[in-house]
């Protein structure tokens, strides 16, 4: 006689609050408060950070979304294996094809890592589909679109920010195929978003960069009002006086404040007392280095990876806005 089997006991899902009720809460926090808050900005110093915060928020916030909306449609329609049918079988031949292809193709540098770790999978030599990774978001029609929208008047600028950016991609792919080992790069299985349609999957995509890229933006948005209010003038000034200062403040910028590629033009506008070169740096390293970036990297394709590529794509990528600067800005 065999004993009656008991049915597990079903335990309710415990409730962990996401993103979006976050933001509600938020929302309806400022709106109850709202009537205290003003007069907390009563306070001049307040009030030019406020300006700044909302000025950058409202200039960044169409193209965060349109590119994430495009990144979302790429990944959702666009296999991956596009790329190994298009990209020329030469493998040096290859690496600024893949680096010229991301000025075509919108993407954030979120989604940059696991989109090169899908192509890596699925054949692609790892020096192009790392020219890609570094190329995608910093080149791409968005980025480029906004970077004319935040300095009028400058098109040099922009078109520096492509030749720089371009340049970094390649040498860094170059590079690799020169250098790289393959026991420095752990290769996984593609970690994309994927959902049950490709309808799904680009509403999971864009959801998601939006979620993450959003917050860097308020961040970023937040650090670059509370640096034009809190800073000295004076120091300020110093700083951006002495060129090779000025060049690795923003650099390290770039990487401390981790801004999503759309909107950092906006953030590096917002910095007058600095160079154009300058702020060239902080646009060129910021899509490529930062610390999301270094984590995902390091996360993705190992630390033995990310302890060499992120410090060699920052030098990398200041020598190459030190010298489309000074043939362009100057």
């Amino acid at each position: 006689m065999t004993e009656p089997t008991i049915p597990p006991l079903r335990t309710s899902a415990r409730y962990r609050p996401g993103a979006l009720e976050y933001l509600a809460l938020g929302l309806i926090v400022l709106v109850i408060g709202q009537r205290w808050l003003v007069d907390l900005f009563d306070i001049p110093a307040l009030q030019t950070g406020a300006t700044v915060f909302v000025a950058i928020m409202i200039q960044a916030t169409p193209f965060l979304l349109l590119g994430v909306v495009l990144s979302g449609a790429i990944a959702a329609f666009v296999p991956a294996s596009f790329w190994r049918r298009v990209l020329p079988k030469n493998n040096a031949l290859a690496v600024p094809v893949a680096g010229a292809a991301g000025a075509l193709i919108p993407g954030c540098e979120c989604a940059s890592v696991p989109v090169a770790n899908g192509l890596m999978a699925r054949g692609v030599t790892p020096a192009a589909a790392l020219a890609f990774l570094l190329s995608a978001p910093a080149i791409n029609p968005i980025v480029m679109v906004s970077t004319f929208v935040a300095f009028p008047g400058e098109p040099e600028l922009v078109l520096a920010r492509f030749v720089a950016s371009l340049l970094t991609a390649v040498v860094m792919g170059w590079l690799w195929l020169r250098f790289g080992k393959g026991e420095w790069l752990r290769i996984g299985p593609r970690t994309h978003l994927i959902g049950s349609s490709s309808f799904h999957t680009f509403r999971l995509t864009a959801t998601h960069d939006f979620l993450h890229a959003g917050g860097y933006l308020v961040i970023g948005a937040f650090a670059a009002a509370a640096i034009n209010v809190l800073v000295p003038p004076a120091v300020m000034n110093t700083v951006a006086e002495n060129p090779f200062l000025a060049i690795g403040a923003m650099a390290a910028l770039a990487i401390l404040l981790s801004i999503c590629s759309e909107a950092d033009a906006f953030i590096a506008a917002s910095f007058t007392e600095f160079s154009s070169t300058a702020k060239l740096t902080f646009m060129v390293i910021g899509p490529m280095v930062d610390l999301k970036l270094i984590s995902l990297q390091a996360g993705t394709f190992g630390r033995a990876f990310a302890v060499r590529f992120a410090p060699t794509t920052v030098a990398i990528g200041i020598a190459a806005s030190l010298i489309v600067g000074w043939v362009l800005l100057t």
